[in-house]
């Protein structure tokens, strides 16, 4: 595998919670950089735009891991609910809808970036400045 997508170790990515790195969109010619999360679960790896379906500027991990409840992802500004493998919310305002996925590997105990209309840019979140003021309320219902 490529060296220049790899994203982390499978073993830093937690069993009940989530693994946020950042990416750009390579097909977007505004070549903005989005957050990513991994989510492990049951042997399995799954990866997703870290972003709630109901107001995609909320995100799922603030940059300490996702809220995790019985295998689903928990959007902690709205109470909606993700399931962690397949993406589509059970539960909340954004019912039915599905969370963006992104094609990742494991090679050797390592997870790769394979979805080739990204490009790695590194763990971590997008550092910023800001105060996410909306982040922890729930004035957004």
């Amino acid at each position: 595998m490529d060296s220049t997508r790899r994203i982390t170790a499978l073993e830093a990515v937690p069993e009940e919670s989530t693994f946020v790195f950042r990416v750009v969109d390579t097909d977007d010619d505004a070549n903005e950089v989005e957050e990513a999360i991994l989510v492990r679960q049951d042997g399995r790896l799954e990866c997703w735009l870290n972003y709630c379906q109901h107001f995609t500027h909320i995100k799922l991990d603030k940059g300490t891991g996702a809220a995790m409840r019985n295998g689903e992802i928990i959007c902690e500004n709205h109470g909606a609910y993700f399931e962690a493998d397949s993406g589509v919310c059970t539960f909340g305002p954004c019912e039915g809808a599905y969370l963006t996925a992104l094609e990742v590997a494991v090679d050797d105990g390592d997870v790769y970036l394979t979805d080739e209309g990204y490009d790695l840019l590194g763990p971590g979140p997008i550092p910023t400045d800001e105060v996410d003021r909306a982040s922890s309320s729930n004035v957004e219902f």
